[in-house]
């Protein structure tokens, strides 16, 4: 999966980046060595899911996709 992420200098120092395709995700670092694996952790976070119980009974199974 490939995403757009937008880099923004701080005005404070530093960088933020946001994923538009994913809302509400967002992170920072003070250098762009720094920020570019805080953005792989940004985007696993936001879209990592917790499977309630309930949605999952013993005809059910759990898969992974890697996208």
């Amino acid at each position: 999966m490939k995403l757009k992420v937008i880099i923004h200098e701080a005005e404070e120092g530093g960088y933020w980046a946001a994923i538009p395709a994913i809302p509400g995700c967002v992170t920072q670092a003070e250098t762009m060595a720094e920020l570019i694996p805080n953005i792989h952790e940004a985007v696993e976070g936001c879209l990592s899911v917790e499977i309630e119980p309930s949605l999952k009974d013993e005809n059910s199974k759990l898969i992974e996709l890697a996208v």
